[in-house]
């Protein structure tokens, strides 16, 4: 029996679709928080202003067994993921051996729109989804480019033993031992899991002004200082209140919170989404605490994996990960022109990061016109 497409220009606030959507995301390879339903709609609240929802789902008779969660920018002339900006790794929902046929009938379906560029980011390498999409753009006569985009660090937790020895590194690392013995001359020491909508919601305000002083710091601009991120993380501990996913992670001295993760626990990962510190503890390495803490904390709980990472290429992930997942860019378009200068630009990009000097030179330049902006 074929796929029978579905096209919604919004995501229903429906409790069945959204029950049939989680049961098919974790039919995915690596069930991800970011497939969820749940993440959608926060998308969809958080950002209608500039993406227009574009959701395809697919169904086999009354079964869904498909979903793709795109939006299209305001001006209707591109596609891209819903959760592109906010999610470390986007998908075409299925299971693996029907992944092929799902992306070549959403992409015959976008050929109805007028879109001629689709841009995906964050595909997961290690799933079918690469080598559906190169196969439904040989089938529809579009041109495709896909290129490695980030490596995503990740904690495995492992076997019994190996969790033990985890643990017993962490706990017994020096530094660690001295950041906290310095702290605790302020006061005690504590760590904190928030999990209720209610605490979440009363600990975001102070989580969100310490990223935003911290990447002032190092003049940049946090994505926390725009209200929509705000809210966004506000709608998924909303969305996802009374399940125990989203956790936001506090070390306290005393009365004082120095250090937050935003993050998640779902399906055997817990990841680390969205952390600082405050600065004026940055001689503590109050972040590496916090952080040492989760993975060991991890280690003790039943049917937790792995601690990921992240996006992002940063000195810490490099010390704490043992593993990597790698991440890919994609590109399609009817343009062979288009498809030309994405390459290009990708080559050029790339050369520059061989080249450090030039690529900061390049940076500062572009600075005197537009502020940095990163999450």
């Amino acid at each position: 029996m074929s796929l029978r497409i579905v096209v919604h220009r919004q995501i229903p606030e429906d409790s069945t679709l959204r029950r049939h959507w989680n049961e098919v995301a974790l039919q995915m390879e690596h069930a991800e928080v970011f497939y969820t339903c749940e993440w959608a709609l926060a998308m969809q609240s958080a950002y209608l202003g500039s993406l227009k929802p574009l959701l395809f789902l697919g169904y086999e008779g009354d079964d869904l067994v498909g979903v793709a969660s795109l939006a299209t920018d305001a001006s209707e002339k591109s596609v891209t993921f819903l959760a592109g900006t906010t999610a470390d790794y986007c998908e075409f929902l299925s299971r693996p051996h029907r992944r092929a046929e799902f992306v070549d009938a959403v992409f015959g379906e976008l050929g109805r729109v007028k879109a001629g560029f689709v841009a995906l980011a964050s595909l997961p390498a290690d799933s079918a989804t690469p080598a559906a999409l190169r196969a439904a753009a040989k089938r529809n006569g579009l041109h495709i480019y896909m290129r490695p985009a980030c490596l995503c660090a990740q904690v495995e937790l492992g076997s019994r033993e190996q969790r033990q020895e985890l643990k017993r590194s962490l706990s017994s690392y020096r530094k660690f031992r001295r950041y906290v013995k310095a702290m605790e001359r302020e006061g005690p020491v504590t760590f904190l899991h928030l999990q209720t909508e209610t605490q979440i919601l009363a600990a975001l305000p102070g989580f969100a002004d310490a990223h935003v002083a911290r990447f002032r710091t190092t003049q940049r601009t946090s994505f926390l200082s725009m209200p929509e991120r705000r809210f966004f993380l506000a709608e998924l501990a909303r969305l996802f209140s009374g399940t125990g996913v989203v956790t936001l992670s506090i070390l306290m001295i005393g009365e004082r919170p120095v250090a937050w993760n935003y993050g998640f626990q779902y399906r055997g990962s817990w990841f680390i989404y969205q952390a600082t510190f405050d600065s004026h503890q940055e001689e503590h390495s109050p972040g590496h605490c916090l952080l040492s803490r989760i993975i060991v904390e991890a280690c003790e709980m039943d049917g937790m994996n792995v601690v990921d990472l992240g996006l992002g290429v940063e000195g810490y992930k490099e010390r704490f990960g043992n593993s990597t997942r790698q991440t890919l860019d994609a590109t399609v378009t009817k343009s062979w022109r288009r498809h030309l200068g994405e390459i290009g630009r990708y080559r050029a990009a790339s050369a520059l990061k061989r080249l450090p000097k030039i690529e900061t030179a390049a940076r500062r330049l572009l600075g005197r016109f537009r502020p940095a902006v990163t999450a």
